[in-house]
C-alpha cells in the first residue's frame, strides 16, 4: 500500500477519479496494517496489555475506524463506478462528488466506531491486565455481533452488490444495441457508449469487492454462529476462529496485487523507484492500463461527438469524412 501511495504521488500523469479513489482506499488499507495488525501483533506478543485505559479505548477505537474505513472507501469507489457507467454526462468533472463520498465513507466509520470507547475497558483476566470488551449477558453480545456483521459486512455488500448490478445491465443493454443497430452506426458508436478503460476499472473494483466478500464472510458467518449458539467453544474451534480472524486483514493485503496487476502505467513508475520496484513482480507485461489516464490514447480517450457522427454516417460520403476527421482532434478523457 506505501507503493501504491508512492506511485500515485509521483506518478507524472495526470491523476483521474480513480487514482483518488485508489489512493484513499490504499491509504485506509495501510492504516489496517500500521494500527490493527500491529497493534495485535505487540499484544501478542506480550501477552499482558500494559499501555493502560486511556489508551486502550484510543488504540481499539482507531483499530475499527480505519477496518471500516476500507470498506466503506470501497463501498464509495463502487458508487463512483456506478455513476460512471450509468450517468457518463453528469459523471465527467464532478470532483465534489468524489471528495464528499470519501469523506461520507470516513464519517461513518467514525460514527459506527464511537461505541468501542465505551466498550472496551482495561480489565483483568486470569491475573493479567487485558483490553478487553465485556457484555453481561448473550444476549447482548447477539445484538453486538448482528450489529457489528450489519453494519461492517451485510450493509456494504448489499450496496456494492446493487452497484453491480445495474453496472452489469447498463453494459448489456448498451452492449445490445449495439449489436442490433446497422453495421456502420455500430462502428461509429462502439467506442462511444461505454469507454474501454472505463469499463476495465469496473473489472478492477469488480475483483476488489470479490476479495473483500471472499476474505470478511469467513469471520462473519463463523462469528454470528457461534454467538447464536450454533457452534460450541471447543478449543478446535478457538483455533478454527483464530485462524478465519487472521484472513480478514489479508484484505488490505491484497488490494496493492490487484492494482498492480490491472495498471501497467501504475508499475512503470513503481520500476522507476529503486526502493520499492520489487512490487513490480506482480505488474502484467501488457501494455494497456486500468485507471488513469493514459499517454495513449487509443485505450483510454473517447470522442464527445460520436453519437452525432453515428448521425452523420447516413449522409454524404463528404460531411461523413469530415466528422471522421475531426474525431481524431475533439476527445475528452472520461476515466
Amino acid at each position: 500500500n506505501t507503493a501504491v501511495l508512492a506511485g500515485l504521488l509521483l506518478g507524472k500523469r495526470r491523476k483521474s477519479r480513480m487514482d483518488f479513489f485508489i489512493k484513499q482506499l490504499a491509504f485506509a488499507d495501510l492504516l489496517v496494517g500500521l494500527i490493527s495488525v500491529l497493534t495485535d501483533i505487540v499484544w501478542r506478543s506480550t501477552v499482558t496489555w500494559y499501555a493502560g485505559n486511556i489508551a486502550c479505548k484510543l488504540i481499539r477505537f482507531c483499530q475499527v475506524l480505519v477496518t471500516y474505513s476500507s470498506t466503506y472507501v470501497l463501498v464509495a469507489l463502487s458508487i463512483d463506478r456506478y455513476d460512471a457507467i450509468t450517468r457518463p454526462m453528469n459523471f465527467s468533472g464532478s470532483w465534489w462528488r468524489a471528495r464528499a463520498l470519501v469523506a461520507a465513507a470516513w464519517g461513518l466509520s467514525a460514527a459506527f466506531s464511537i461505541p468501542i470507547i465505551f466498550l472496551y475497558e482495561e480489565t483483568v483476566v486470569e491475573g493479567k491486565k487485558q483490553c478487553w470488551i465485556e457484555l453481561s449477558s448473550p444476549l447482548k453480545w447477539r445484538v453486538y455481533m448482528t450489529l457489528v456483521s450489519f453494519t461492517l459486512f451485510v450493509v456494504p455488500t448489499i450496496i456494492i452488490g446493487g452497484c453491480y448490478t445495474v453496472i452489469v445491465a447498463t453494459i448489456w443493454s448498451q452492449s445490445s444495441v449495439l449489436r442490433q443497430g446497422p453495421m456502420r452506426d455500430r462502428r461509429a458508436s462502439s467506442r462511444g457508449l461505454i469507454p474501454r478503460a472505463k469499463i476495465k476499472t469496473v473489472k478492477m473494483t469488480f475483483v476488489i469487492v470479490f476479495v473483500f466478500v471472499l476474505c470478511w464472510s469467513p469471520y462473519i458467518i463463523f462469528d454470528l454462529l457461534q454467538v447464536y449458539g450454533h457452534i460450541p467453544r471447543t478449543q478446535a474451534n478457538i483455533a478454527i476462529a483464530t485462524f478465519i480472524q487472521s484472513l480478514t486483514p489479508l484484505n488490505s493485503a491484497a488490494n496493492p496485487i490487484i492494482y498492480c496487476f490491472f495498471s501497467t502505467s501504475f508499475c512503470k513508475t513503481i520500476r522507476n523507484m529503486q526502493a520499492i520496484s520489487w512490487i513490480s513482480g506482480w505488474c502484467p507485461s501488457r501494455t494497456h492500463h486500468c485507471f488513469g489516464t493514459s499517454h495513449n490514447h487509443h485505450s483510454t480517450r473517447t470522442t464527445i461527438t460520436t453519437s452525432l457522427t453515428a448521425q452523420s454516417s447516413r449522409r454524404s460520403n463528404h460531411i461523413a469524412m469530415i466528422h471522421s476527421t475531426s474525431r481524431k482532434h475533439v476527445m475528452v478523457s472520461l476515466v
